[in-house]
Order: C-alpha cells, then structure tokens, then sequence
C-alpha cells in the first residue's frame, strides 16, 4: 500500500538543524574531535532544588492521574509570581497564564487558533525556523521582516506592504533575539504596540532568553509595555533560565481570549504536563533566583572569552547583548555555508550558517556559548590557524 502524506506535511519546510547535525556526525564518525557550537542546547544540569522537586512530586499518587486539562493551578501561580518579581507585571494565573508543552509547541498553536488558508504572518529574517513551522501547518503565508545590523537588527515596520498588513493576522517578535543575540528597548515595544493596534496584528512575543542579558541590563518584558495584553502574549520557557531543556515546560501569558484559545486547542491535544514535572517546574519559578543569576555570570564569561579571542585573531564582531549565541560576520569571500563548512571540515568548529535562519542572515554565522571558556579559546585557536583572519 502506498501512503500519501497530507497536503500538510508536504509544506513543512526542511529542518535545518537536522541537516547540520548530519554534516557534523559525519566528520565525527571520521574520529575528528569536533567542538560544536552550533546548536542550542543547554550544557550544564538542572539545578539540584529542581530535580529533588520533581523526585518528591513524582511519588505522590495525585500525580500518577490525569492533571487538570489547562495545567495546575500551583505552576500558573508561579508563573505570575516569577512575572511580578522579575518585571513587575501583574497577571491573572486563570486568564493570564497558559501552560505550554515548551513554548515550541505554543509558537505552532498560535497560528492554529489565529491564521487561515492565506493570512500572513510578518515573521522576523533572521529567526527561529520553526515560527515558519506554524505558518506552514495552517497553510498561512510569510512576509519577512528584515533584521539589519544598521537598524540594531530590529525590523522597520515602515517598510513593510500595505497590502500585506491588510492581510497580516499576526506578528512574531523574538528579544532577546536568536540568532543575532541584541536586545530591544522599551521605545520600540511602544511603537510595536502602537503599529498592533493600528493594523490590527496579534504580537506573538518569544521570550525564551528573557533571563539571560549581559553588562548589568536587563532584557524588556512585552508584557511590560502598556497596551501590551491588548494587542498580544509572550510565551516564555524555562529550558534556557533553568537549564530544562528536556523537560518541556513553557507558558503563554497575556491577552484573555488567546490564552482561552490556546487552552481550547490543547484540549483537543493534551491534558496537560505529567503533574510532578509541573510542580517542580513551579518551584523553579518561586524558589531563589541565585542559580538563574550563576547560570548568566557563566555564560557572560564565556561570552567574554569568546570575543576578547575572536577579536585578538582579527574577527571583528559586535559582543552578544543576550541569548547564549554569538552572531558574528563571515568573512568577505565565503558565503555563510561555504564558510560553516570549512570550519567544520578544516577546524573541526561547529557553527550554524546564517542564512538558515532566513536569507538577511546570509553573510553570518551563529555560535553558541555552550562550552566552557577552555572550549571556546580553543575553538579559535583552531580557527586562527586557517589563516583566514590579520590580527590588527
């Protein structure tokens, strides 16, 4: 028997990372030791408090039956909690607060609940691959958003169609940004919000790095921003403040009636997280900060690291404002591929080329700061010995 895929399943685009893990499996299987900072996937452990949390919980029978269908109420609790310590931002946990299978899962259901056969949804370029996932799902159209250095890479909503505002059903917005690692000021979420309410354009805000910023600043909340509930949400996860990458907990909070729509949709697909994973993520949120605060002064030094080598082999390069990744310049001769592929193959330094992440992020690669500063240094001594880069 044949089996025909959906119409569907033949739009999805291609997984980018899964064809970059092939590449870099293969120079391992030649016996190469390859330091790979191409993906992004945490390096260190939960933190101990956590894992003891979901230890306990697990071995309570009132775990062991279905959770709530919209997720316990303890974990949508300590999710405003976590929003009123850390941005000072009040949220009803009932109405406010939609607890997500990681906010990958949720990034896709806001296009299922939003967007029909040819709506557009304005999509940031460069970006996270997988907002394309969900405009495929729904068989939606994507109009690009340019992110260009010599606008701090924020898009320029005057530049943008009027005939594809018209048909834009939502926006996705992602600061601190993967892949180009800057944050945005507060100044521009007003202007988002204006331009929201102006076309009518549900704001999909990603906050997956909101807890990791450098030199002392902290990264804007959209929820922070007056106006902010009424035109959109902001999906949070704790893979990245938590190191619980593996364990799928996310959340969408803001706008009443999407998270009554994001609740309706999850009905039909799920009931809910394993209760234990709930409650240890819920102590995650409501327990001391200190290990958040240990987790970011780890990965600015080994941003530090990073830069002060790539800047002494002469790559010149903007240091990361938040995120764990680094975006940096290809050197002018190579295209983003051709240059991610001879580190890999010459260097045996992993890197994601930029134009996956859309065609702006040609002329780009993106590094992840998920290996230690010894790693790191090492990885550009390695580089360095390509010849490409004059010390200035």
């Amino acid at each position: 028997m044949r089996i025909q895929p959906s119409d569907m399943i033949d739009r999805l685009p291609t997984q980018f990372f899964a064809t970059l893990v092939a590449k870099v499996n293969k120079v391992i299987a030649a016996g190469h030791d390859v330091i790979n900072l191409g993906q992004g996937n945490p390096d260190l452990p939960t933190p101990a408090h956590i894992v003891e949390e979901l230890q306990a919980a697990a071995a309570l029978p009132l775990h062991h039956k279905y959770p709530p269908f919209s997720g316990r109420l303890e974990l949508k609790q300590a999710v405003a909690h976590w929003y009123k310590q850390e941005f000072d931002v009040d949220l009803d946990p009932e109405e406010e607060v939609a607890i997500l299978f990681g906010s990958k899962t949720g990034l896709v259901e806001i296009c299922q609940v939003l967007m029909n056969k040819g709506d557009v949804a304005l999509v940031p370029d460069p970006g996270y691959p997988d907002y394309w996932s969900g405009v495929a799902v729904v068989d939606g159209r994507m109009v690009m958003m340019p992110l260009r250095a010599e606008n701090q890479f924020l898009p320029d909503y005057g530049r943008l169609d009027q005939a594809d505002l018209e048909r834009a059903k939502l926006m996705f917005l992602n600061y601190p940004n993967n892949p180009t690692a800057v944050n945005a000021p507060f100044e521009f979420y007003e202007d988002t919000v204006r331009f929201a309410r102006k076309h009518e354009i549900v704001v999909c805000h990603d906050f997956a790095y909101g807890a990791i910023s450098y030199d002392g600043k902290k990264p804007v909340s959209f929820m922070q921003v007056p106006g902010a509930k009424e035109v959109g949400v902001e999906f949070y996860t704790l893979s990245k403040t938590y190191n619980m990458a593996g364990w799928r907990v996310g959340a969408m909070v803001g706008n009443r009636e999407l998270v009554r729509l994001i609740n309706l949709i999850q009905d039909h697909y799920f009931v809910s997280l394993f209760g234990a994973v709930q409650m240890a993520a819920a102590k995650a949120m409501t327990d001391s900060q200190k290990c958040v605060r240990e987790l970011v002064s780890v990965y600015e030094g080994r941003r530090n690291a990073l830069f002060s080598n790539l800047h002494r082999i002469g790559w010149k390069a903007q240091p990361s404002q938040g995120s764990f990744f680094a975006w940096l310049p290809v050197p002018s001769g190579f295209t983003s591929v051709e240059f991610s592929d001879l580190l890999l193959e010459k260097a045996h330094v992993v890197v994601a080329p930029g134009n996956g992440f859309g065609p702006t992020g040609e002329g780009y690669v993106r590094a992840a700061l998920l290996s230690d500063e010894q790693r790191l240094a090492e990885a550009v001594r390695r580089i360095e010995q390509l010849g490409i880069f004059t010390k200035a």
